[in-house]
């Protein structure tokens, strides 16, 4: 797959460079921004418990 992206990447070395970085980002901020704030309420992170027994007083 990785091969197959590199050889379609136009403008030799250095445009190929560009585009690969272009496409992570593009990656990145899909996920951050689409992907995990869709998929946050359905993950149990903020039922968080610590301890035992709280004391009063």
């Amino acid at each position: 797959m990785y091969g197959l992206i590199w050889r379609i990447l136009p403008f030799g070395r250095p445009g190929k460079v560009v585009g690969s970085l272009l496409l992570l980002a593009g990656a990145v901020y899909l996920l951050w921004y689409v992907v995990f704030p869709w998929a946050e309420p359905l993950l149990p992170f903020d039922d968080v418990q610590v301890g035992g027994v709280a004391e009063n007083g």
